[in-house]
């Protein structure tokens, strides 16, 4: 990667510049071998130098520095997140209200946001050669890829529409052979492109974008397939990571100690312990709230009728309430023989155990990804927390794992 190599971006191994996302991560009182460069083996020879952005910028409302400026940082970072965490919940709760077609409207930006922050990393590497067309054809590839998985879901889920409107029903027929040539187009576009002396930077960037492809607009596709099963499907996954993201940050700053992870200094064993029973406990009461609603719970449908989306059903057999015995100690213990409960509520715990276990990795794998190009954020654009996939990180993992799980134990019971 000689290429990469020949242009400086300042000092490219100042702690300034690889520190972990404090927003991310649980804070806790420095500890021994807490320096942000410590333990990270990739020397200045083996990564990419990337010029610094606005990524690496503080862009905290005045209002609110003014406001904090008489505490210490760590205090100051606390309450810049939590009013900030505060507010974003509040536009996920609107969000929810104003119905289904909102959320895939929401969730198709939120895609476009991801795509854009990764993709601008890349750029910033590769515009220094004035290369042609990398940004052009990225956006492009991005589009192609949008074309085929929404198609798809309109094929799917808006089958009636389709039959009742003849455009619609030459584009489904073709569909993925449209799909197909305007890929390869791009893919001609790509080989045209080529630079003599360049060619590895070149096809490097090629598999930055189609790795990104994979990562984003794949796993928002999921999102969306989830969202269709029922609205409970998107909400309590999210919720639950977004829980376990805050529960983890409070044990970790107020009991945290012992280090977690190299790629993360500012995370906990604390923090981790203490994020995974609180995000259980909510996932349960959330899971019991929710069961009760059609509104939640019946698979989203177009109805073609009305042009509009329905969410009216009799409810499956895992949100109908049923009795439960429970195990011979927990009866010895509580002097309960019988629990009362929603299966939905069971399925709960697991996805809040992979949403604290193993989801905490998306986190690790981001963190991993910023270090390599010696970034703190992938962008600035919520002040404490960093950039749109800063927050997201989890949460792509998540829908893989929730589409996984419906096909796997949910449908599959159902037939």
């Amino acid at each position: 990667m000689t290429e990469l190599r020949r242009r400086g971006g300042g000092d490219p191994d100042s702690t300034d510049n690889i520190s972990d996302k404090e927003a991310g991560g649980d804070d806790r009182p420095d500890l021994p071998g807490d320096a942000e460069g410590e333990g990270d083996v990739d020397s200045k020879a083996d990564t990419p130098d990337v010029p610094l952005s606005t990524a690496d910028t503080d862009n905290t409302p005045e209002c609110l520095n003014k406001a904090l400026e008489g505490l210490p940082p760590r205090w100051k970072n606390y309450w810049i997140r939590g009013v900030l965490s505060i507010a974003m919940i509040s536009g996920f709760f609107l969000i929810i209200y104003m119905g289904p077609i909102t959320l895939i409207f929401v969730v198709m930006c939120v895609q476009i946001k991801c795509f854009q922050e990764i993709i601008t990393i890349g750029y910033r590497v590769y515009h220094s050669y004035e290369l042609p067309w990398f940004r052009t054809l990225s956006w492009y590839f991005l589009v192609c890829v949008n074309y085929f998985f929404y198609g798809e879901t309109v094929a799917d889920y808006f089958g009636a529409l389709v039959q009742r409107e003849e455009p619609l029903q030459f584009l489904a027929r073709y569909h993925r052979f449209i799909s197909f040539t305007l890929y390869l187009a791009g893919f001609c576009m790509f080989v045209l492109s080529l630079v003599k002396k360049h060619y590895r930077l070149q096809f490097y960037m090629f598999a930055w974008t189609h790795v990104t492809l994979l990562i984003v607009v794949t796993q928002s596709h999921l999102v969306i397939q989830n969202l269709f099963e029922g609205m409970i499907w998107f909400i309590v996954p999210i919720s639950i990571v977004i829980c376990n993201d805050i529960m983890a940050y409070l044990f970790g700053f107020f009991f945290g100690r012992t280090p977690l992870i190299k790629l993360s200094p500012k995370k906990t064993w604390e923090g981790f312990i203490g994020g995974y029973f609180g995000t259980v406990v909510f996932g349960f009461l959330l899971a019991l709230l929710l069961s009760q609603f059609q509104y939640f719970v019946c698979p989203v449908e177009f109805n073609s009728e009305t042009n509009s989306f329905a969410v009216e059903c009799e409810p499956s057999d895992i949100f109908v309430v049923q009795e439960y015995t429970l195990p011979a100690v927990v009866q010895n213990t509580l002097r309960w023989k019988t629990v009362n409960l929603y299966p939905f509520q069971i399925h709960s715990i697991f996805l809040s155990s992979f949403a604290s276990l193993i989801g905490p990795f998306g986190g690790f794998f981001a963190s991993g990804f910023k270090r390599a190009f010696k970034i703190k954020d992938f962008a600035n654009t919520i002040p404490g927390h960093g950039g749109i996939m800063d927050r997201f990180d989890c949460q792509y993992l998540m829908a893989t794992f929730v589409h996984v799980y419906i096909t796997s134990f949910i449908r599959y019971k159902d037939e």
